[in-house]
């Protein structure tokens, strides 16, 4: 179990939630949230994977999950209200997602930003898999993992 404990770690650096179901490891965390009166919305990275000890492989999956709960006041996500807007970078492919997602806003004139970079995440799983000796297999879809 060293190579999860390993996984793990590299979660560690954020406030990770991690759950096991029949062999598959979730780690999850939000990214961004914007909270305000009414309303809160929140963006969360979510990843999947499952070691296979007969394989020497991890197979690996993540997404972003977004979601939203209250009134906005007004019918514009970006408008005056002070809700702000999000900005969204990515290449997908077989290699998996790629680029930074941005979350800004502007309430009572203050902006807030932050910057994730999903590459850089699984780029340090994958190293920690690699120097176990294990394949890293990433995966679109969580189907089969």
């Amino acid at each position: 179990m060293a190579l999860q404990e390993d996984i793990r770690q590299v979660f560690s650096a954020f406030p990770a939630e991690f759950s096991e179901k029949k062999g598959v490891v979730t780690a999850e965390y939000v990214v961004a949230e914007r909270k305000s009166f009414l309303s809160k919305k929140k963006v969360t990275y979510i990843a999947k994977y499952r070691i296979v000890e007969d394989a020497k492989e991890v197979r690996f999956t993540e997404m972003l999950k977004e979601s939203g709960s209250g009134f906005s006041s007004s019918g514009l996500d970006d408008g005056p209200s002070g809700f702000g807007f999000k900005k969204t970078t990515y290449k997908t492919g077989m290699g998996g997602r790629e680029g930074t997602i941005e979350e800004q806003s502007s309430l009572l004139g203050s902006k807030y930003s932050y910057t994730f970079d999903f590459k850089a995440t699984r780029a340090a799983v994958q190293k920690k898999v690699e120097d176990a000796g294990y394949a890293f297999k990433y995966q679109i879809t969580p189907i089969g993992l």
